[in-house]
């Protein structure tokens, strides 16, 4: 059996996924379609970028990260589905979606985290001093967009911009030495925001994962303010580096966080971060655990394509 899987190649999280499959799993792997006798579109924005007639010889299984029904569009899908014989879904609020418009098998499986990668780092009073961050401020982090692409002042609603910002407004309350840090692309509607509210931010824009991890480290707190998610990588992100963490009931934050971690914009600050929950969580989705259900489903397919 040999996978091949599709990378958008824009220096995002798939990218990497993609180059961890490859690097952690060699023997069931090609990085050649024509040699394959899967392929897994990982990357469904990308797909038509595939030879259509190489993908129909095949069986073809696709990774829908989330469904924005505001966004949907129905003919791009119908032409996706025609050459998509199995979907993977990396949150079980995704099924649901996905069943409105496609009668092929879903997959469910939440992406694996690498903790040779992502990972607990002690002494943060000095980690914070090497990253030139207060030491006694109350750091909050921020590392996914949340501005639409080309229209700098149009909040992306489905990442809820608009109720980080009023989380934040209420937890500067509390802590007055409230300080956010925010990294990647298109962060101009809430810095814009933050600046109206005179909070001091910190943008470092694209950083690696190696950085990414040393900021995760910095944080007193970590908030995923989505309406819609797939997972989103935080959630694993923040639970295997132990850093406190609460978020909408989006994607995999109910598989992963305690239930007092979630919270809706009635409640934020009765959330609670449970670090020690969300570890505990997280373990069976480290590698190589977090493979095996892929594979073993790919075996399936595999064994009853003979």
């Amino acid at each position: 059996m040999k996978i091949f899987l599709n990378s958008p190649k824009e220096n995002w999280i798939v990218d990497r996924l993609v180059d961890e499959w490859y690097i952690y799993n060699p023997e069931i792997s090609t990085k050649e379609i024509e040699t394959s006798d899967l392929v897994w579109i990982i990357s469904p924005w990308t797909w038509n970028k595939l030879n259509k007639k190489k993908l129909l010889r095949k069986k073809v299984i696709c990774t829908i990260h989330h469904i924005d029904p505001t966004k949907f569009n129905l003919n791009e899908f119908s032409l996706l589905d025609e050459v998509v014989d199995f979907y993977h879904v990396i949150s079980k609020k995704t099924i649901d979606e996905l069943k409105k418009v496609t009668d092929k098998k879903i997959f469910y499986s939440p992406f694996w985290i690498d903790s040779k990668k992502w990972f607990d780092i002690p002494n943060k009073e000095q980690l914070r001093k090497k990253n030139m961050l207060d030491p006694s401020a109350y750091l909050v982090g921020s590392f996914q967009r949340d501005t639409e692409k080309g229209r700098k002042k149009l909040p992306k609603l489905e990442k809820g911009p608009d109720i980080f910002i009023e989380a934040v407004k209420q937890l500067s309350s509390k802590h007055h030495n409230l300080e956010v840090i925010l990294t990647g692309i298109r962060r101009d509607f809430i810095m814009s925001e933050l600046k109206k509210l005179k909070i001091k931010f910190y943008y470092l824009g694209m950083v690696d994962y190696i950085k990414l991890n040393q900021l995760y480290n910095c944080l007193d707190l970590y908030i995923v303010s989505s309406r819609i998610e797939g997972g989103p990588a935080a959630i694993l992100e923040c639970a295997i580096t132990k850093t406190p963490i609460v978020s909408t009931d989006v994607g995999i934050a109910s598989e992963v966080l305690n239930a007092k971690s979630i919270y809706n914009q009635q409640d934020f600050l009765k959330a609670v971060p449970n670090i020690e929950y969300a570890y505990s969580s997280i373990k069976k989705f480290t590698i190589p655990l977090g493979f095996e259900s892929f594979i073993k489903f790919f075996e399936e397919i595999y064994e009853n394509k003979h």
